[in-house]
């Protein structure tokens, strides 16, 4: 989940059984690094691969408003606050991803476009009807995909124009999204109009060029949030209203690696170091965690 305005809301949904495959097994976790400077509502951390620093969208005021309060911060993967108000300037920023020196930013019904060399918003794209933007995620060839969690759509970007990659039921009020060679990975939150879904999301695939749906996790599996690669064919998973860390394999086997109070927001997973970098919305907190022990090398 990704906004202030509905929190109590989903307090309410937390005395509601939800189905679920997964265990309740969950491990403690010794943090690494905590960060609290700059966090105000943290909702994405994002590895950029091209310079290598984390950068970090902080919603601040109230989700779904165009208040002009949210901004980036920038932090190294070590922990250390490189600027905690790196660009300003935002409404309610939530999904992160680049593209060479481009960093893609969905803000409430709009996509920011941030030259990262400048630190500066060079364009903002408005995406006519869209009911709230969340994750971002970029193909290798700079199409940049943005999930409408509300509208249960996919937005694409290519060459500045908006259009509909994919839309309906089907797609669960997706939340997270990944590209992962020619398959968008989605994480549904599960289907709803108001937040509050009869049945969880699951995991699954869209094939970039047909667009055909295959789902990695058959059952419902959780209000699914940020997604990142585990770099053996399985991803990383959170669950914000469970705060609920899980590891998902190819083959969809669930597995749950920590459990946290709500809010456990759209993670940054770092394979080489098994660090995960965690944006802890509702604590106004980033921690980082070593998940060595439980996910050994080539799992």
């Amino acid at each position: 989940m990704k906004i202030r305005l509905v929190a109590t809301i989903l307090f309410g949904i937390l005395s509601v059984s939800l189905v679920s495959s997964v265990a309740d097994d969950a491990k403690p976790l010794t943090p690494v690094w905590t960060v609290t400077e700059g966090c105000d509502a943290p909702e994405s951390t994002y590895l950029d691969p091209v310079s290598g620093v984390v950068f970090v969208s902080n919603i601040s005021g109230q989700g779904a408003e165009k208040d002009g309060k949210g901004w980036i911060s920038k932090i190294t993967t070590d922990g250390k606050v490189l600027s905690a108000k790196w660009v300003e300037g935002l409404n309610a920023p939530k999904g992160i991803r680049s593209y060479k020196t481009t960093l893609w930013v969905s803000d409430v019904d709009t996509i920011v476009e941030i030259d990262i060399t400048k630190a500066k918003i060079v364009n903002r794209i408005p995406v006519p009807g869209a009911k709230f933007l969340n994750d971002v995620a970029c193909g290798p060839d700079g199409t940049v995909y943005v999930s409408d969690m509300i509208g249960s759509k996919v937005f694409q970007v290519q060459d500045g124009k908006v259009s509909v990659f994919a839309e309906g039921d089907e797609l669960e009020s997706p939340n997270g999204l990944l590209v992962d060679g020619d398959r968008l990975i989605l994480g549904g939150w599960g289907l709803t109009t108001d937040f509050m879904p009869k049945v969880p999301g699951r995991l699954f695939a869209l094939d970039l060029k047909t667009k055909k749906k295959t789902l990695i996790t058959k059952e419902p599996t959780g209000n699914l949030d940020g997604i990142e690669s585990d770099g053996h064919g399985g991803y990383i998973v959170s669950d914000w209203v469970a705060g609920k860390i899980l590891h998902i394999s190819g083959s969809g086997k669930v597995q749950l690696l920590a459990q946290f109070p709500k809010g456990a927001a759209d993670l940054a997973y770092i394979p080489a170091k098994h660090l995960l970098i965690l944006p802890q919305m509702m604590e106004n907190k980033i921690t980082a965690f070593d998940l060595t022990k439980f996910l050994s090398q080539g799992k």
